[in-house]
């Protein structure tokens, strides 16, 4: 009988989490229920990032799709004024098409994880954002610069956009 490894069971509760979530948002029939079991799948994805020595993935995972992304898509749930009136539900029409290949795949990544040799030495993560901001700032920073001007482009262009249909639908 082996000790009680508190490592593992810390990652298997936030793979559980994740996957028990993922399954809510797929199968829930309210989308607010559906939202907030995205809330569980994108924290569990940051925690097993966290845990695994990712920082900069788990604190992205934080920042951008928990900070940003879900609370956007829950803002546009909970102020859309006829949310009431649409009576549309996530009906899972497709379970019985879908069950088969799902439990598959299920199945062969259960089969490749019990076979795989997976090693067994605890390696100590080092950090990761120090080494990646110096690569932003040093031999990617051309690239770097390049994203954000295009991304500053697609702003603007997005902005022109949607002011000339403002424009012509009459609203200032």
């Amino acid at each position: 009988m082996s000790a009680f490894n508190p490592g593992a069971f810390f990652f298997y509760l936030l793979a559980g989490v994740t996957v028990i979530s993922a399954a809510g948002v797929a199968l829930a029939r309210n989308i607010l229920y559906s939202a907030f079991a995205l809330l569980g799948t994108l924290a569990g994805v940051a925690g097993l990032y966290l845990f695994l020595g990712a920082d900069f993935l788990g604190v992205a995972q934080l920042l951008i799709y928990i900070g940003g992304i879900l609370v956007l898509i829950l803002f546009a749930v909970l102020l859309t004024n006829r949310i009431g009136e649409v009576r549309i539900s996530n009906v899972s029409s497709g379970l019985i098409v879908g069950a088969p290949p799902a439990v598959a795949v299920m199945a062969l990544c259960v089969r490749v994880a019990l076979r795989t040799p997976w090693p067994l030495t605890e390696a100590v993560p080092a950090p990761t954002t120090a080494r990646l901001g110096e690569a932003f700032l040093q031999e990617l920073l051309l690239p770097f610069e390049f994203v954000s001007l295009v991304l500053l482009m697609a702003l603007v262009g997005a902005m022109v956009i949607a002011r000339r249909a403002a424009k012509e639908k009459g609203v200032r």
